[in-house]
């Protein structure tokens, strides 16, 4: 599949896009119709190998686009998601936290549980940062290894329910999508899922935001056919 077109309507800059957590929103041109949130713009990049590898932790030109001047309106989704995208799209192009710290290398589920943590997450014994040190190291595994906050999260499912890439009919904007690039059974990247569309055909696609490197609405399809050929998708559903 290739790199969704950038010119679709829900991708256009300085677009005023609402928010539908129950609503569909008829895409014109595209004939597409968006559940949950639909974004303004994508970060996609045509050019694959322009785009630096998730575990390189350099980001490149090629997947960033300019969201600063972009209107978002969040007020028909959850407090709670609403406050976590807020959080992402302020934050999605940031390598710099006082707070949080930053991992040049593997910042993906550092900056996820910051979402999840602007959610209302409740740090724990096996989820937790040190507020006070702004080191990113500071903080549990689970906070910042994809296949540790697996682990973490198959030994809680009162806080999401695992879901494959067949289920996408059950994901929502807000839920996270985790990558296993070699089908190997880890994790290799996590990012926080951005839009839920459904295709004038049936299908659905879904777009991520995350880290290393810095992604605003990035396709999942695309980065598993084309990104890194070959890889999985899977989702954790977060109740509201």
């Amino acid at each position: 599949m290739s790199n969704p077109n950038p010119n679709r309507i829900f991708r256009r800059r300085r677009a005023l896009v609402l928010a539908a957590a129950a609503t569909t929103v008829l895409l014109m041109g595209g004939g597409a119709v968006a559940w949950g949130y639909a974004v303004g713009q994508g970060s996609n990049s045509s050019d694959a190998a322009a785009i630096a590898d998730t575990t390189s932790g350099a980001a490149s030109d090629a997947v960033r686009d300019d969201t600063s001047e972009s209107a978002f309106d969040w007020s028909a989704l959850s407090p709670a998601v609403a406050a976590q995208l807020e959080y992402v799209h302020e934050h999605w192009d940031s390598t710099e936290s006082d707070e949080f710290g930053y991992l040049s290398e593997n910042d993906c589920v550092n900056f996820t549980s910051q979402s999840l943590l602007a959610r209302g997450w409740v740090p724990d014994d096996e989820w937790w940062y040190d507020e006070e040190d702004g080191d990113p190291y500071s903080s549990s595994d689970a906070w910042r290894s994809s296949t540790a906050l697996m682990w973490y999260l198959e030994d809680h499912p009162e806080l999401a329910t695992a879901l494959t890439d067949d289920q996408r009919d059950q994901v929502k904007v807000g839920d996270v999508v985790q990558f296993d690039w070699d089908d190997s059974g880890d994790r290799d990247h996590t990012g926080i899922v951005t839009a839920v569309i459904t295709e004038a055909d049936g299908s659905i696609s879904i777009e991520y935001a995350g880290h290393t490197d810095a992604t605003w609405d990035r396709s999942v399809d695309w980065a598993i056919t084309e990104y890194h050929p070959g890889g999985v998708a899977y989702y954790w559903s977060i109740p509201d």
